[in-house]
């Protein structure tokens, strides 16, 4: 009797399989897609990746020598300077583009709604690019900075994709890289704007320093004078920058020497110096309302973050840390508050993987830095369009 029940449980059990279609059968597959609408339904089905697939480009988005494809139009593009062979303490930079591309894969096009400013950068009307890396040479800083200037000089002159005002500019986000990739950025914009711009700087650290301060008088040479901590200096001896509209902001470097001689020099080239204790006394709010105070909202900006501002317990991941500096939470809510700067173009620097945590963590935030700048410069672009300011004035910004 209990032969025949199992028998007859196997028989069932057998019947059933053959009767139910498995989740793991084979099933029938569509026919490959031909025809007219061919390619929009390959489109369909593939045209799009996971967080965790595809090229490693920033955001997913779309990659395009653009430093050698001229006829590809864009208006925002995101440039790596992979250069860390001017720095004073620890290097790595050189790895900075690719450490921020890969932790900005989850910035997929179609997930990148920003709720605070009700918009979709990668999906705008605007077309936004990742142009790959300058080829900077490690081995001469010189070729280096000749290199960088003509690049980004050769990315600034194009037309951008959608043309606005009269003197229509790209604008470019550059991932350093150590930060004196912003010496070429701002002689490029000198000469793409015809004068000066102001700067917005966030940083622990002055960059303002005389570079003679770094080397002793035996050694000294011009090459030298190349560093990431002068960078500011010569682009404000060269008539780059403009006196009485800069800021620096996260400030709480120690200083040189054994006098506030570092501070006389930097308030000669004009900038206003905001703390990193100052965000205690007055938060955000008051940090945002003194930038805007200082700069104004036409003033062409370039704005500089250094991710050394960010205190080094949260993002470890740079070469010159220094305790004491502010959260990403309250970095990221300041780029949100200066969404009205006329900001002409940016860098995120100093972003050094090598010292990074298991999470990324120093990566993660450079990447929603870059999401959030991006997105101020949809934002802004399209408000002004929908207002119609570009046709009634002599526009400053494009974007």
């Amino acid at each position: 009797m209990y032969r025949l029940n199992l028998l007859v449980c196997t028989v069932c059990v057998l019947s059933f399989h053959s009767s139910a279609a498995s989740f793991y059968d084979n099933p029938e597959q569509d026919p490959l897609p031909s025809g007219p609408d061919a390619a929009e339904e390959l489109h369909r089905k593939w045209d799009t990746d996971w967080g965790f697939s595809g090229l490693s480009t920033f955001a997913h988005l779309n990659h395009v020598r653009c430093l050698s494809e001229r006829d590809v139009p864009f208006d925002i593009g995101v440039i790596g300077a992979p250069f860390d062979t001017a720095v004073t303490y620890r290097p790595g930079a050189r790895f900075g583009p690719r450490a921020i591309r890969a932790a900005s894969a989850r910035q997929t096009p179609s997930f990148a709604f920003n709720h605070r400013r009700g918009l979709n950068p990668y999906l705008s009307s605007y077309t936004i690019l990742d142009c790959g890396d300058i080829p900077v040479s490690p081995f001469d800083n010189a070729l280096a900075l000749r290199q960088m200037s003509e690049a980004f000089l050769e990315l600034g002159s194009r037309t951008p994709a959608l043309s606005q005002g009269n003197k229509p500019k790209p604008k470019l986000l550059t991932l350093g890289g150590d930060h004196s990739v912003a010496l070429p950025a701002l002689r490029a914009l000198n000469k793409v704007h015809g004068g000066p711009v102001a700067v917005l700087h966030f940083d622990s650290h002055l960059d303002t320093w005389n570079p003679a301060k770094y080397t002793s008088s035996a050694w000294e040479s011009a090459q030298s004078h190349f560093n990431h901590g002068s960078m500011f200096w010569i682009a404000s001896n060269e008539g780059l920058i403009l006196n009485g509209s800069s800021a620096h902001a996260g400030l709480r470097t120690r200083l040189t020497g054994n006098s506030w001689k570092d501070y006389d020099d930097d308030d000669r080239q004009g900038f206003l110096r905001i703390s990193s204790d100052d965000i205690d006394d007055m938060g955000t709010k008051g940090i945002i309302d003194a930038i805007i105070e200082r700069i104004g909202v036409e003033t062409p900006t370039y704005l500089s973050i250094d991710i050394d501002v960010i205190d080094p317990g949260l993002c470890p991941g740079t070469g010159t840390p220094e305790p004491g500096g502010w959260t990403s939470r309250e970095l990221i809510r300041i780029i949100r508050g200066l969404e009205d700067l006329n900001v002409v173009g940016a860098d995120i620097v100093e972003v050094a993987p090598a010292y990074d945590g298991i999470g990324e963590q120093t990566a993660l935030t450079a990447a929603q830095l870059g999401f959030e700048i991006m997105t101020n410069w949809v934002g802004r672009g399209l408000s002004r369009m929908e207002r119609g300011t570009e046709a009634k004035t002599e526009p400053k910004d494009e974007l």
